[in-house]
């Protein structure tokens, strides 16, 4: 019964989140950049590779 609570509870934190509409946070910034240098870094490494193989 105490799971259940920690869910609830957990699931009205993520409700409040989304609607408090605060604009971005460090988090999701943070998320963001990590998402696109990995996107960027791998890019080239990809083109390379499809070209060496095609």
């Amino acid at each position: 019964m105490n799971s259940r609570n920690e869910v609830a509870s957990y699931y009205d934190a993520g409700q409040q989140h989304l609607t408090t509409g605060q604009g971005f946070t460090t988090e999701d910034i943070l998320w963001a950049v990590g998402i696109w240098s990995v996107i960027l870094t791998l890019s080239p490494v990809i083109v390379f590779y499809m070209l060496m193989v095609a």
